[in-house]
């Protein structure tokens, strides 16, 4: 049983915050349009309380887990945001729907099935799925949805990926559950260019620590209820079943598809044409493309169909403001790419439009209304680039004007569609700050700061010791006006304190664990107060963890991304998990692998030395003599990436079996004896333990 140190119950809600809670309901004016559109068209609600794992060990996607956001009236529960309660209830709307229809067209949305949307539209000769949730599970059981309830049964002919993020591809294979997971050699899987790239870059390079901050960040694990998980904004969740990917077949701004010319621009496209956009038939419709980098995603696009004059905004427009940095980290977006993006969207197809859908919430009908709403998310993008720029040029750091600027101006701030349910004023503008001018804000006092246990022990002793410590930040909890920002920022200096080796400092355990307490209560209340989902969930997560510890990861399976992965982006992969200072100490040359891809005509070059892994295609002209060559299928190359954590065992098992041959074996082994594997539950609340002897891992991480 979990210890949960005194925790018997959930912490209620302090009067400061239940008053702020209700109060926030009235700051936007009342819109029973959103729950009109989110029910436009309904055709069949889930028809399962939870979607199973593969292995029918797990759960999936629950259901049922949300009943009580469909179940309650529209009074949010003391311990939640009022608006994000009103989000919520709008997210947990589930279920087959009817988006618009012209002659033999026809769009559907299965919504709710996972915190993106999939949709459906009928081709020639089958249907074009665009894209397939997150995860096997929750993608067959979405097209089961669909078959059940629409009568269309011809087979999928084609599937569109709008950009590179998992929720937008990880459940492809599950479209072909139904075909015994055969899915045919010529389907065309259609997306932007950099797909791939970013997908890997994105998932496998810093995955380990993304999916770490992703259990905070969805929180799919939290208890779901008014004291726990209610949403996380752009959608409930994200899916916990197994990760895939069809690979794409033709991208948008590839070789083979450019932008179209005047001369070859079709009447049939409705829009006039503009320089850049992309014209392509998908299983015969027609469809306009622009592509969007930088935005929302770095391979991102938006697509029109002008028989049915529906505009798809991918995720670049959706009913919350969005991340410029995703709290489970990601690269910095370009607002003024994107604001610049949704202008051109807005000129090239705002009057020809009159559905608009995304890949995630519903829809919006008629032009005006869509226009509006691409307008105002338009300017808030803006906004927030242009603002942070003319405080920087000011001399404020990123900090300063976020709390400088904690409200949109009025026009933007009056609707419910630019609230910030995942998206925050708070840290978009820190982000905005980082793109622009990075991580140090020029004063010279936070250039080279301690790192957070030393940091603690010297605060925590120039404040007179750890009970000291704890009793100020008490008084800050318990004030008239709590100071809960404050008291989690002390109790973190005592909690970080404890993790120091030194026999010099010590903090009692009765005082860490007091500390830990009031941290999680205060992390409580702000997670109450939020009206951003994931801050919600980070807040109410940090408190868990601080009670019971890490828990352990959901795995995802990524076995599709490894085998996507080019031989650069492989070995990339493997550099990054070098244990470079051990290297660069222990082997003062450099050591060759010549690698030969057998049946593929591949070969390419790795060497390491200084620390670092260095990969040539082909021969490395100027590494000299290699010490071993190493032949093998990419079958091979790819299975010691996914046969476990210890990548050395693995080859020389691989090799002993006549997997894979080598001449010099031990030169190889010295290579990967230097492998690492990431600790798939690092701490986030509290100090990172003792090291302690590492074994070899995976190249993937």
């Amino acid at each position: 049983m979990t210890d949960t140190h005194g925790f018997t119950g959930p912490v209620e809600p302090s009067p400061s915050v239940v008053a702020a809670n209700r109060g926030v309901i009235n700051t936007v004016p009342p819109n029973a349009e959103d729950y009109e559109d989110a029910q436009r068209g309904l055709i069949a609600l889930p028809d399962v309380p939870v979607i199973p794992t593969r292995d029918g060990k797990g759960v999936a996607w629950n259901f049922a887990g949300y009943d009580f956001l469909l179940d309650s009236d529209d009074q949010a529960p003391p311990s939640v945001n009022a608006s994000l309660w009103r989000q919520g209830k709008l997210t947990a709307v589930a279920g087959l729907f009817h988006v618009t229809a012209s002659g033999n067209r026809v769009i559907y949305q299965v919504r709710g099935y996972d915190l993106s949307n999939m949709t459906i539209v009928t081709g020639d000769t089958g249907i074009v799925v665009i894209d397939p949730l997150a995860s096997y599970e929750t993608a067959q059981h979405a097209l089961k949805l669909f078959r059940d309830h629409s009568g269309i049964t011809t087979p999928i002919s084609a599937v569109i990926y709008t950009h590179s993020h998992v929720d937008h591809f990880g459940g492809s294979r599950g479209l072909f559950h139904e075909t015994g997971d055969v899915i045919p050699k010529d389907l065309p899987v259609y997306a932007p260019e950099g797909f791939l790239e970013h997908a890997i870059s994105e998932n496998v390079y810093a995955g380990p620590a993304m999916a770490r901050r992703a259990e905070y960040m969805y929180a799919a694990k939290l208890d779901k209820g008014p004291h726990g998980q209610v949403g996380s904004g752009l959608g409930l969740t994200i899916s916990t079943g197994e990760v895939t990917l069809v690979p794409p077949t033709h991208y948008i701004g590839g070789p083979l598809i450019q932008p179209a010319k005047p001369g070859e621009w079709s009447p049939a496209n409705v829009v006039p044409w503009r320089k850049g956009l992309y014209q392509h038939s998908v299983d015969g419709i027609p469809m306009v493309f622009q592509l969007t980098p930088g935005t929302e995603c770095p391979a991102e696009m938006n697509f029109y169909f002008p028989e049915l004059r529906t505009m798809c905004m991918a995720e670049n427009s959706t009913h919350t403001l969005h991340n410029i940095l995703s709290l489970r980290g990601a690269q910095v977006r370009d607002p003024h790419a994107w604001s610049t993006y949704l202008t051109e969207a807005i000129q090239t197809f705002g009057e020809y439009t009159d559905v608009e859908f995304a890949s995630h919430h519903w829809p919006r009908w008629g032009r005006e209304r869509i226009v509006e709403f691409l307008s105002n998310q338009r300017d808030m993008y803006a906004y927030l680039n242009d603002q942070t720029l003319r405080l920087i040029d000011d001399g404020f750091n990123g900090i300063e004007i976020a709390e400088k600027l904690r409200h949109l101006p009025p026009g933007l701030a009056e609707h419910w569609y630019n609230q910030g349910y995942y998206g925050s004023l708070s840290h978009n503008f820190k982000a905005v700050y980082q793109r622009y001018i990075g991580w140090f804000d020029g004063n010279p006092a936070h250039l080279w700061n301690l790192p957070p246990v030393q940091a603690g022990v010297h605060y925590v002793q120039a404040m007179g010791g750890p009970a000291e410590v704890v009793r100020i930040a008490r008084e800050a909890y318990q004030a008239e006006k709590p100071q809960y920002r404050w008291v989690v920022e002390l109790l973190n200096h005592v909690i970080f304190a404890s993790g120091d080796t030194a026999d010099a400092f010590e903090v009692p355990a009765d005082v860490l664990q007091e500390a830990k307490n009031l941290q999680a209560e205060a992390m409580t209340q702000l997670g109450y107060g939020a009206e951003n989902g994931t801050w919600r969930n980070f807040f109410l997560t940090g408190a868990e963890e601080l009670r019971t510890g890490p828990q352990k990861p959901t795995s995802h399976g990524a076995s599709d991304l490894v085998r996507s992965m080019s031989l650069d982006q492989f070995f990339t992969a493997m550099a990054k998990s070098v244990d470079g200072p051990k290297a660069a100490l222990e082997q003062r040359s450099p050591i060759v692998l010549r690698w030969v891809l057998t049946g593929t005509g591949q070969e390419c070059t790795t060497t390491l030395r200084n620390g670092v892994l260095i990969y040539v295609e082909g021969q490395d002209k100027l590494a000299g003599k290699p010490q071993a060559t190493i032949s093998l299928t990419r079958e091979a190359l790819d299975q010691l990436a996914l046969s476990g954590i210890h990548f050395k065992e693995n080859f020389d098992e691989a090799v002993r079996n006549d997997q894979i041959q080598v001449d010099d074996q031990a030169a190889a082994d010295t290579v990967f004896g230097y492998l690492t594997y990431p600790d798939p539950v690092f701490p986030l609340v509290t100090p990172r333990p003792a090291p302690s002897g590492q074994e070899p891992g995976p190249v993937t991480g």
